[in-house]
């Protein structure tokens, strides 16, 4: 095939669509910022002790920083954070974080098998929040 061909055949091929991954979706941060406001709220209003909004705010900006970090070491081809390191850090309340650094940063967002680990790990976190709000469990810090 000539050059003159070649080249009309690859200018003639529609554009590919945009992914997911080049245009990140605002939904999972304004779920989180979401979040965070809520249980701001919610200590405001003596429903929650002051000291897990602390707990949600520094863990969410430690996983924050732990993927930065990790993001870091993938470009340099450097020691990597393991994801079962990640995954505590969001289970123990850093997921508000770990959703920003997807985010922002472009990274863990697309393997799905870690996502999906992920999403369970927000999903056990808010589970026990609500049964120690439910119990009566969070009273005793109030």
């Amino acid at each position: 095939m000539t050059n003159k061909r070649l080249s009309k055949r690859i200018n003639n091929r529609a554009p590919k669509a945009r992914t997911s991954s080049t245009h990140p979706s605002l939904i999972p941060v304004l779920l989180g910022l979401m979040f965070l406001t809520l249980i701001v709220g919610a200590a405001l209003w003596h429903m929650l002790p002051i000291g897990i909004v602390g707990v949600y705010f520094t863990l969410s900006l430690l996983t924050f920083i732990a993927y930065a970090i990790d993001k870091s070491a993938a470009k340099r081809n450097k020691w990597r954070t393991k994801e079962s390191t990640l995954h505590l850090l969001a289970l123990m309340g850093g997921w508000p974080g770990a959703l920003f650094a997807q985010n922002l940063l472009r990274h863990k967002s697309v393997k799905a098998s870690f996502r999906n680990v992920f999403y369970l790990t927000i999903i056990a976190n808010l589970a026990v929040l609500a049964y120690g709000i439910q119990t009566g469990a969070m009273d005793m810090f109030i």
